[in-house]
């Protein structure tokens, strides 16, 4: 459904491109943000399969409205031409308030619907185990059948259908999943929650800071811990202590006020899992910051990529069909589909000849190689760029709607983002699934879904100052409504730039990361 919105915004809304872009931007952004508040309700009150449930109906509720605003009369904007419409405040604001359900829908099932997939598998049997790596591809693979036939055929039925339709069959679609989704429910292995993460973190928190002067124990065994199999947490296993962030150790040290009362006071002692609940998502921060650069460039497909290709020739062939631009993210898509076959039958058993590790490549490099791989994708989006300015000013092409150069050489900067996307996006599903502790799973999907938010924010933040920097003294800057006078190849390099800067960081930070080990059985 998101694919072609930003034309949406820009030809119904009659909204400037930057302003689209902008809009797009933000509502993509509020999608990934919005897992935050799904992920702690899952964690901590309702489980995975409750918020999964509840959160989908929401869900409906903004496609079916989003759906009725675009298709009935009076809901819909009022267009006297192709791309003259006229939408009263009214109209806009159903339009938004749509969007904005739809975002907080989607913020129950993003951080859930992988987590509860993986919790399916037996961390115990090694058979089991070995399937959950696989599984992590083959769920992204889904996905992007799914949006393939997004680019493909809904983007068709919105440009020359309808936009109702357009909206319609997704929500159908998302009526027909949650169906599915409650057929299994006898079959689903369903993990306890455990209780807020959040309050859990402050007690390690502030038990550390009440103790700083108390000096932890060279034999760590002697910190605090339960005795019994399980931690005291809801069905989460005790986690070994690492040596690293020992300031942290101090929660668990045991002084004689803890226990003045017979029971332990949680803000004074901690035991030495929640500690390392703590460690763990500290030592997950860095790793997460450094995919927002990565996410940066992944949300051009919706934007800058799209408004790129409406100024170039959209026919197939010397047929008068033509294909619409955001249809091309379709070879994004074909991309996912080709790689994610190749790296689980093909690249894992090559590289696990050579590392020893069971998955071929950690998913640490594998992540590492995805930010690589998405550099080239910035620098051939750029290329194409001035090679197509280029042109428009040898032949002042510059008022042509759409010029003589074929939109199909935009394929390859779409092929590279989906080759980095099956190294990155599903390394870093797997990653923060696996370095999660336990009860905070939901909560860790959700903050590596977060990069994809604030990826989004800062393409649009940069877009903003780009445009107010660039478009000033009569100059059309960068992004101007009419790209053919603009200088979007200059983005696409700064973004590069900033790609290069980023796996420079990311590899340093790569190499001391401590993983997580747990102990114990998870019921």
């Amino acid at each position: 459904m998101s694919t072609n919105l930003v034309l949406y915004f820009k030809h119904r809304l009659n909204q400037h491109s930057s302003v689209a872009a902008t809009n797009n931007q933000n509502w993509g952004g509020t999608c990934y943000i919005t897992p935050l508040l799904g992920a702690f309700l899952a964690d901590s009150y309702l489980g995975r399969y409750w918020t999964i449930a509840c959160f989908s109906i929401i869900y409906i509720i903004g496609m079916t409205l989003l759906a009725l605003s675009a298709s009935v009369r009076g809901m819909r904007p009022r267009c006297s031409a192709e791309d003259n419409c006229n939408p009263t405040e009214s109209q806009s604001a159903m339009a938004f308030l749509a969007l904005y359900l739809i975002a907080l829908g989607t913020g129950g099932i993003k951080p859930c619907v992988s987590s509860y997939g993986a919790d399916q598998f037996d961390d115990t049997d090694e058979k089991e185990k070995k399937h959950k790596s696989s599984f992590f591809n083959w769920y992204y693979l889904s996905i992007n059948i799914g949006a393939l036939i997004a680019s493909s055929v809904l983007v068709w039925v919105q440009d020359n259908v309808s936009w109702g339709w357009g909206f319609g069959i997704p929500a159908i679609a998302m009526a027909i999943a949650v169906c599915f989704f409650f057929s299994g429910t006898r079959l689903y292995r369903n993990q306890k929650p455990g209780g807020s993460p959040l309050t859990r973190l402050l007690q390690v928190l502030v038990a550390s800071i009440r103790k700083f002067k108390v000096a932890a124990p060279a034999d760590k065994s002697l910190l605090h811990e339960t005795e019994d199999k399980e931690s005291n947490i809801k069905g989460s296993r005790k986690i070994d202590h690492t040596n690293d962030l020992s300031f942290f150790d101090k929660a668990a040290v045991e002084i004689e006020t803890d226990r003045l009362k017979g029971s332990v006071n949680p803000w004074r002692l901690c035991t030495v899992t929640q500690v390392e609940e703590l460690k763990s998502i500290i030592r997950l921060l860095p790793i997460w910051a450094s995919g927002i650069i990565f996410s940066t460039v992944y949300s051009q497909m919706g934007n800058l990529f799209v408004l790129q290709g409406e100024r170039m020739d959209t026919r197939v062939g010397h047929s008068n069909f033509h294909i619409p631009p955001a249809s091309l993210s379709i070879f994004d898509t074909l991309s996912v589909i080709f790689w994610v076959p190749i790296y689980d039958r093909i690249i894992v058993p090559v590289t696990r000849k050579f590392t020893g590790h069971k998955n071929g490549l950690t998913q640490l490099q594998r992540m590492g190689i995805g930010l690589f791989i998405s550099i080239f994708s910035m620098v051939v989006a750029a290329i194409l760029e001035h090679e197509r300015l280029q042109m428009i000013k040898r032949h002042n092409y510059y008022e042509l709607k759409e010029m003589p150069m074929t939109i199909f050489w935009q394929v390859p900067q779409y092929f590279l983002i989906g080759c980095a996307e099956v190294f990155t996006f599903i390394g870093q599903l797997e990653f923060f699934y696996e370095q999660a502790p336990d009860a905070m799973r939901s909560f860790c999907s959700a903050l590596s879904l977060t990069t994809v938010a604030l990826g989004s924010y800062l393409s649009s933040l940069l877009v903003t100052i780009v445009s107010d920097v660039t478009a000033k003294n009569g100059k059309p800057g960068w992004i101007p409504d009419n790209l053919n006078y603009g200088h979007i190849d200059y983005f696409f390099w700064l973004l590069a730039a900033l790609s290069v800067l980023n796996l420079g960081v990311y590899v340093w930070i790569a190499k001391w990361y401590t993983y997580k080990r747990a102990v114990g059985t998870l019921r």
